[in-house]
């Protein structure tokens, strides 16, 4: 074990998750790293990593709504629907990014800032409709609208409807891309939602102080910093830690992968004990890894027994936001780190978890490389049917699910979770810690798997998660 890794298995968890976020804010001390606000007298500005891979993507396959985000919101109580129009012109208004297109140009694409109009709303009264089908057809309107892709040369990438279930039920859902928005984004534009329509249903203008700084300005500020020495630092280590790494998990599939890639996709669930959740994290405690760390390295297991292979990485991701004017902003920020373990030898679980708790802290340091530029510098074999690097994702939330409601302004705002029928990677699971058990949400991609294999495969998780605790 490392000095560092000594280091970090003496502290309490409180200051094992500290250090966890100062790493992901390590980047933001850097004397170079200056973040300010460009002049606004250029027609277009340039994209950020992120964007520049989701351009290609879509160069690739337009038309796909692979990337599209929906936020569904139930809103209860008596609505303000003119204050609620007020809201998203407003969000529009101070968020440049959300009047954001992007347009091809010579050797790539550029970002185009529209100037503010007010937000289309479409409204659907379903009123009219006996009550138990009212429901069936919010969701069958919501799972339509998610479907419908966006062109990105074309603006508004935001689509916004309302559904009138009754005179205080109601159904928001806004469509983004995600080249313009990410899961954190989802949680800034339901707090100041909230503050809006709380400030705009009683006359009052909005109480949000205007953005330092917008989504351009950061993308410029990535192109400028990551670069020279402050690229080949970070690269040094990716390269060292990946040299070598299986290109491809070979997974038991259903069906032969497909030469092109699909992007069709479900999602099964499993609940494992309380009991389990609690064993977990006092084996995490005891060997100074954050339950992050001991849920991943059982999925690497998992993985390799599934696999055969001793060699698994495993793409997890990251809000990307290690900087704190980043933290209120809109927009695409969340990277992926590859994360590699070595099953060779066959170690106990405990050596494994010392060893996914190194990786972890070492990926975390060096989050700054962009998951699109570490592709195109260590140009991994390339397969088009399989994504580079690796082929399954990994996450851990905290808390319970984002289904929880809030009140505020007379009504009570409620996410749903809306139902998906794609999926970016072979596999794709998140695990939920609740303090009442561990939930699973494996995403998989159905021209593969069968939905029993996947449900087989959990089972499975969940046995080997009962005998680590």
């Amino acid at each position: 074990m490392s000095d560092s890794s000594k280091r970090f298995s003496s502290l309490s968890p409180e200051k094992q998750d500290l250090l966890m976020r100062k790493l992901r804010q390590k980047s933001a001390a850097t004397p170079a790293a200056t973040l300010v606000a460009r002049p606004r007298n250029a027609l277009s500005f340039p994209l950020s990593f992120a964007q520049q891979r989701l351009w290609f993507l879509d160069q690739f396959e337009p038309q796909n709504p692979q990337y599209n985000i929906p936020l569904a919101v139930r809103l209860d109580g008596p609505l303000d629907v003119p204050a609620l129009q007020r809201c998203l012109d407003e969000l529009v208004r101070r968020h440049e990014v959300l009047r954001t297109t992007l347009r091809a140009e010579e050797g790539g694409a550029v970002q185009v800032i529209s100037p503010p109009e007010p937000m289309a709303l479409t409204q659907v009264d379903l009123q009219s409709l006996p009550a138990e089908a009212r429901e069936a057809e919010a969701r069958l309107r919501v799972y339509r609208d998610v479907q419908q892709p966006f062109t990105l040369s074309v603006g508004p990438l935001l689509r916004a409807m309302l559904l009138n279930l009754s005179a205080t039920e109601h159904v928001l859902l806004l469509t983004l891309h995600h080249v313009i928005s990410d899961g954190w984004s989802r949680g800034i534009f339901l707090r100041e939602f909230l503050a809006l329509y709380g400030a705009f249903s009683q006359g009052q203008p909005s109480p949000l102080p205007e953005l330092k700084i917008q989504y351009v300005d950061y993308a410029a500020w990535q192109r400028e910093w990551l670069q020279g020495p402050v690229l080949d630092a970070q690269l040094a280590y990716w390269r060292k830690q990946l040299h070598g790494a299986t290109q491809a998990i070979e997974l038991p599939t259903d069906r032969p992968i497909p030469a092109v890639p699909s992007v069709n996709g479900a999602v099964v669930t499993a609940h494992y004990p309380r009991e389990v959740e609690a064993a977990l994290k006092a084996l995490g405690q005891k060997e100074g890894a954050t339950p992050f760390m001991v849920l991943l390295a059982a999925w690497q297991v998992l993985l390799s027994r599934y696999s055969g292979q001793q060699d698994v990485s495993v793409g997890s991701p990251i809000a990307g936001r290690n900087r704190a004017e980043l933290e209120g902003l809109i927009g695409f920020f969340v990277n992926t780190l590859v994360l590699r373990a070595n099953l060779e030898g066959n170690p106990t679980f405990r050596d494994l978890l010392k060893q996914v708790r190194e990786t972890t802290l070492g990926a975390f340091a060096h989050q700054e490389v962009p998951f699109e530029k570490l592709v195109e510098e260590l140009k991994p074999e390339r397969n088009l049917s399989r994504s580079p690097l690796f082929q399954v994702m990994f996450s851990v939330v905290n808390g319970a699910p984002s289904s929880t409601a809030v009140t505020g302004a007379g009504l009570s705002l409620r996410a749903l979770e809306t139902e998906g029928s794609t999926a970016k990677f072979e596999l794709s699971l998140d695990m939920v810690e609740t303090g009442q058990g561990l939930t699973a949400a494996l995403e998989y991609n159905t021209d593969l798997f069968d939905a029993a294999t996947v449900q087989r495969l959990l089972a499975h998780f969940g046995v080997l998660l009962e005998g680590i605790a």
